[in-house]
C-alpha cells in the first residue's frame, strides 16, 4: 500500500510538471498561433497598408510614429526568420523617402518623430548601406542638440541644461520613443554616448514617475495606470536592457524598476490572459495593443534571464493566445485604444474608441513575434 501511495503520488508530481512545462513552453504552439506564422500574416497586412494619418481618411503628411513602430517590428522580424524577401519589401518601401515622397520624412523636433530614426539605422544593420546610417545618426545626434524650431519651449532649455533631450515632456510614451533610436544608434555604432544618452533620460523618467505599485502615472499630473501608456515604458525598458553594457552604472537601477513592473503587471494581468485599458481599474476594458507591448517585454525578459521562466513564462504565452485571438482573418488586430494625449481625467481614458487595425496595436505584435523567435 505504501508503495502504490509512492507511486501515485510520483505519478502526480510527474504529470504536474508536464502542466507547467506546457503552459511555460514559448516553443510549441496550437496551429495557426506560432510567433512565426502571426508575424508573417501581420508583417505582410503593414505592407499592403499605405502610409496612414492616425486612421483619418486624409492622406498623412509625414510618416507617422505608429508606422515607424510598426515597420520597425516588422524588420526585426524579418531578421529574425531570415526573410529576405520580407526584408527587401521593407526596404523598398523606405527607397522612395530618399526621392519622391521625401518630403514626408518628419522633422526631427518632437520623440513622436524622432523615432524615425530606428528605421534607416535599422536598414543599416541588415543592408550596411551607409545612405541610411548617415540618415538615422542624423536624427539622433540632432535630439540631443541644441532646442531649435517651433515646437521649442521654455523647458526645453532647462532638460537641454540638464543633460537630456530638450525634447523631453515626462510622458511615459516618450521612453519608448527615445530609447528606440538611442539605442539603435548605438547598436549601429558601438559609440556609447547613445547609450549613455538613453540610459540617463531613462533613470529621470523612472524617478519621477514610477509610483510604489511598479506602475506609472501617464505624466506628473495625470494619476492614472493608462495601459498603453505603461506599455510604451515596459517596451522601452526592455529595449535599452537588451544593450545597456553589464558594466553600465544605470543598469542595476533601471532593471529594478523593470522587474518591479513586471512583478506588478503579473499580479493585475486578467484571466483572459489580457491587460485593461486602465491596468488597476477591474471594470475597465481589456485593451490589446498595451497587452501587446507587455507581452513584448515580458518575453525580453525570460529569454534573456532577467525574469524566472517558472513565473512569467505561463503568463507570457497566455498574453500570446489571447493576443492572436483578437486577430481578424485579414490580420488586423481589434480592441486597439485610440490615439491618446494625456488627460487628467478618469473618465477619458474609459471612453477612448476601440479601434480595429490600428498600427498601435499591430506593431507590439512584431515586436512579440520576433523576440519569441530570438
Amino acid at each position: 500500500m505504501k508503495r502504490l501511495k509512492y507511486l501515485l503520488l510520483a505519478l502526480i508530481l510527474s504529470s504536474s510538471a508536464f502542466i507547467f512545462a506546457q503552459s511555460a513552453d514559448l516553443t510549441n504552439w496550437p496551429k495557426g498561433t506560432s510567433p512565426k506564422d502571426i508575424g508573417t500574416r501581420v508583417a505582410e497586412r503593414f505592407l499592403a497598408t499605405p502610409h496612414t494619418n492616425f486612421n483619418r481618411p486624409t492622406p498623412p503628411s509625414r510618416i507617422t510614429y505608429p508606422e515607424i513602430c510598426t515597420w520597425y517590428g516588422a524588420l526585426k522580424f524579418a531578421r529574425e526568420t531570415k526573410n529576405k524577401g520580407l526584408s527587401k519589401k521593407l526596404q523598398e518601401r523606405f527607397e522612395p523617402l530618399f526621392k519622391e515622397e521625401a518630403s514626408l520624412v518628419p522633422v526631427p523636433d518632437h520623440v513622436d518623430l524622432t523615432v524615425f530614426g530606428a528605421i534607416p539605422l535599422e536598414l543599416y544593420m541588415q543592408t550596411g548601406d551607409q545612405r541610411y546610417l548617415n540618415m538615422g545618426l542624423n536624427i539622433a545626434d540632432k535630439q540631443w542638440g541644441p532646442p531649435e524650431g517651433p515646437r521649442v519651449k521654455p523647458e526645453s532649455y532647462k532638460y537641454y541644461n540638464m543633460g537630456l533631450t530638450w525634447q523631453t515632456r515626462m510622458w511615459i510614451d516618450d521612453m519608448f520613443m527615445i530609447n528606440a533610436v538611442q539605442a539603435q544608434a548605438y547598436r549601429a555604432t558601438k559609440d556609447q554616448k547613445y547609450i549613455d544618452r538613453a540610459a540617463k533620460e531613462m533613470v529621470v523618467y523612472l524617478d519621477s514617475l514610477q509610483m510604489p505599485n511598479g506602475l506609472f502615472y501617464h505624466a506628473p499630473d495625470v494619476p492614472f495606470f493608462w495601459g498603453r501608456g505603461n506599455g510604451w515604458m515596459a517596451a522601452g525598458m526592455a529595449e535599452i536592457l537588451t544593450s545597456l553594457p553589464q558594466s553600465h552604472p544605470d543598469r542595476p537601477r533601471i532593471m529594478k524598476s523593470y522587474k518591479m513592473m513586471m512583478e506588478s503587471l503579473l499580479k493585475y494581468q486578467a484571466t483572459s490572459g489580457m491587460w485593461r485599458q486602465l491596468i488597476d481599474e477591474p471594470a475597465s476594458w481589456e485593451e490589446s495593443s498595451g497587452t501587446g507591448m507587455f507581452t513584448y517585454a515580458m518575453i525580453t525578459g525570460v529569454k534573456n534571464g532577467w525574469l524566472n521562466k517558472k513565473s512569467y513564462g505561463p503568463a507570457v504565452r497566455k498574453a500570446w493566445l489571447a493576443l492572436v485571438s483578437y486577430l481578424d482573418s485579414d490580420a488586423n488586430v481589434k480592441d486597439v485604444c485610440e490615439g491618446t494625449n494625456k488627460k487628467n481625467d478618469k473618465q477619458y481614458y474609459l471612453d477612448r474608441k476601440r479601434v480595429t487595425g490600428d498600427l498601435h496595436g499591430q506593431a507590439p505584435i512584431l515586436w512579440s513575434a520576433a523576440a519569441l523567435l530570438d
